[in-house]
């Protein structure tokens, strides 16, 4: 199956990075309390849960991966390696307050034992504006090499783990505030960021727009047989995160894709 190699490199100039519209700090906007709960699908598994029927098989084609957070603190690489995992997408940051205790061990130690690592920002859109938090996580672990063995960076949308579901905003507001981080990263690395997202969450709290299909890469959670109905305008997702009770790690991923496909995204 071919791949979403969404950098397909639409040149978008840097803009005046705070638009109209665009979600800013509420002035008593909460900083993160448990940041390091906060992972890839960590509300999507409380909000959603798993598939209907409780089956969750192993994708049969695409390239296994995984994705981890401090909540796994220091990983076995070698072991992952071992067991077929060819990439992995590692949390360095949240909000503009915090950055993961152990993302030096799992970015450097993924990288030494011959994985394709990447970089994911867990967004709270009620804190800072998209630019604003797009730049703290270019500075604290979400930058890109064109060495290739490094993913574009990840902007996880989910759930609100602090209160409102779609974090106060209207949805014109959220599709302003994941389009001000998106310009803010493309700007900053060159690369269109991978959007990480549900189709429930992205339905509700951006009326399942479908601008960014074109441009910005899709992984997806849906924990089950089946990948599951995708948000508008993407045929297909780049990346999917089947199921939370993998091996070593939880969180396990299947990229669309062979290993060569893999590689020419990390090289952009």
């Amino acid at each position: 199956m071919s791949t979403v190699l969404a950098a397909l490199g639409v040149g978008i100039p840097a803009l005046a990075l705070v638009l109209s519209g665009t979600a800013a700090a509420a002035p008593d906007a909460p900083v993160p309390s448990h940041p390091g709960d906060d992972f890839a699908g960590s509300q999507i598994l409380r909000h959603e849960g798993t598939s209907k029927s409780g089956v969750t098989l192993t994708p049969v084609r695409g390239t296994e991966g995984a994705d981890v957070s401090s909540h796994q603190g220091s990983v076995a690489w070698a072991s992952l390696r071992k067991s077929g995992v060819r990439f992995t997408y590692i949390k360095a940051t949240e909000s503009t307050s915090y950055k993961n205790p152990s993302f030096t061990q799992q970015y450097n130690g993924s990288y030494k034992a011959g994985i394709i690592r990447g970089s994911y920002h867990f967004a709270t859109p009620n804190t800072s504006s998209g630019a604003v938090q797009a730049r703290y996580f270019v500075a604290h672990g979400g930058g890109w090499s064109k060495d290739g063995k490094t993913l574009p960076g990840a902007l996880d949308m989910e759930y609100n783990p602090y209160g409102a579901t779609c974090y106060g905003l209207s949805r014109q507001g959220m599709v302003n505030w994941v389009r001000d981080f998106a310009r803010t990263y493309k700007a900053k690395t060159g690369r269109d960021v991978v959007l990480y997202t549900s189709t429930s969450w992205w339905k509700t709290c951006t009326g399942n727009n479908s601008g960014f299909s074109r441009t910005n890469p899709l992984w997806v959670p849906h924990y089950g047989s089946t990948v599951g109905a995708l948000p508008a305008g993407w045929k297909y997702q780049t990346v999917w995160q089947y199921t939370s009770k993998g091996a070593t790690v939880g969180d396990h991923n299947r990229f669309n894709g062979s290993l060569a496909r893999l590689k020419a995204l990390a090289n952009g």
